[in-house]
């Protein structure tokens, strides 16, 4: 029978879930502030190109295709930055990963302020994005190590989850306000310079990044195993693009909607009233003692998210999908926390970082898919027919979850499961 042997301390410290109990965890605060400053340029970035591109070509389809070259780029490269992260340390991959996004960050609004032809922009728009610091994962990663299998890991994933959501109210607004009332590049070169500065500060946090395993003799030869071989974390990588099938369909298709009701300035309030709903219930899920097993709450709060993303086509006024929109930030949050937490259970300590990135990827990548599609959708059929795009992604979602819900039990602790792949740290090799 496993068991876990804590001092009085720390037994005291997480013996019940809490915000406070969290925030109070040994080291906590020296990568929590530098780690919130350095991804809140990540929320700005899109949107500081589609302004700026949209400004200097006049085209929102030529600054929403850029955009999206940013996105998929992102996407494809994040869980490789993951893996290094996890084999060479935080810090080896973040110092050069935040030098190269500012310089092609700052190339790409040159090339769009002296008028570069698109296939310019799209050469620009690949590194990047392939550069976006991964600071999220990062962050997840180490309050792994903080807390080391405790209650609050899913307290954590909770906050984490919140300080996402958040930054995605704050970043948006920032790059709007910079691009529209300074200069349309200075949303750009702002996103730039912040990442710059705060991914600084966020790797000289040394002390607590997660170690690298190394053999006897000091250097860092240890067998490491992909993330992607774990079974549960494939199924995860599914369950999240539904999520990011939400999210991009809710950004088009609000858009379409307050649109063809004659009501464009109401997308910004549908819309932030679906992030409330998210922030609220990730604050919620982050302060209770939950009993029931993370697997069965993925499966019941997923259902019900698909439920309510089902419903959203179904809208004929603005007041029915704000409250509906409501609903489905609400069971978003749930679901991505829970996800997130079935990490610590899944994959070693080794390979965490990459996981978390192929989590995060997956949802960027539903995004950038759903926006596409949603478009596609309001276009051809009619006003609202984008919201099919959730639904359809969650129900996709929903049934690869429930026929692979086995993979995600983890296995027990102590044992050593096949390619590495067990609670044990990876073994040195010679």
């Amino acid at each position: 029978m496993a068991s876990t042997v804590t001092t009085s301390k720390d037994s005291a410290a997480t013996s019940r879930p809490g915000y406070g109990r969290l925030l109070r965890a040994r080291g906590a605060w020296t990568f929590l502030l530098p780690g919130f400053a350095a991804r809140q340029p990540f929320a700005m970035l899109t949107l500081s190109i589609v302004l700026l591109v949209q400004h200097t070509t006049g085209s929102y389809g030529a600054a929403g295709a850029v955009a999206a070259v940013t996105g998929v780029s992102m996407a494809l490269f994040a869980p490789y930055t993951g893996r290094l992260a996890d084999r060479h340390g935080q810090r080896a991959v973040l110092v050069p990963g935040v030098l190269v996004h500012a310089a092609a960050g700052l190339a790409l609004t040159a090339l769009a302020l002296n008028g570069a032809p698109l296939w310019a922009l799209f050469a620009a728009a690949v590194p990047t994005g392939a550069s976006v610091p991964q600071v999220g994962p990062m962050v997840r990663a180490r309050w792994g190590v903080r807390l080391k299998g405790s209650p609050l890991m899913a307290t954590a994933a909770a906050f984490e989850s919140v300080t996402d959501e958040f930054t995605f109210v704050v970043g948006p607004l920032l790059a709007t306000a910079l691009c529209t009332t300074v200069d349309p590049s200075a949303g750009l070169v702002t996103e730039a310079a912040l990442t710059l500065v705060g991914g600084l500060l966020f790797a000289a946090q040394k002390g607590t990044q997660p170690p690298v395993a190394t053999s006897g003799d000091g250097h860092t030869r240890v067998r490491h195993a992909s993330a992607l071989r774990v079974p549960g974390v494939r199924v995860l990588i599914v369950t999240f693009l539904g999520i990011g099938s939400v999210f991009g369909g809710m950004q088009v298709s609000l858009a379409a909607f307050t649109e063809s009701i004659g009501e464009p300035g109401l997308n910004g309030v549908l819309y932030g009233v679906f992030a409330a709903g998210n922030m609220l219930a990730g604050l919620a899920c982050g302060a209770i003692a939950w009993k029931v097993a993370p697997q069965r709450r993925l499966i019941v709060a997923y259902a019900a998210l698909a439920l309510a993303a089902s419903a959203l086509w179904t809208a004929d006024s603005a007041p029915l999908l704000g409250a509906l929109g409501l609903l489905v930030g609400m069971c978003i949050a749930p679901a991505l926390i829970t996800g997130y937490t079935l990490v610590e259970s899944l994959v070693p300590a080794g390979a965490r970082t990459e996981a978390f990135t192929w989590l995060t990827g997956a949802v960027a990548l539903g995004q950038a898919a759903a926006v596409t599609v949603a478009g596609q959708f309001e276009d051809r059929l009619w006003d609202g027919a984008g919201f099919l795009v959730p639904m359809g992604g969650t129900l996709l979602a929903l049934a690869t979850l429930l026929a692979l819900r086995s993979r995600l039990a983890g296995a027990p602790r102590g044992r050593t499961v096949a390619r590495g792949m067990g609670h044990r740290e990876p073994v040195a090799v010679d």
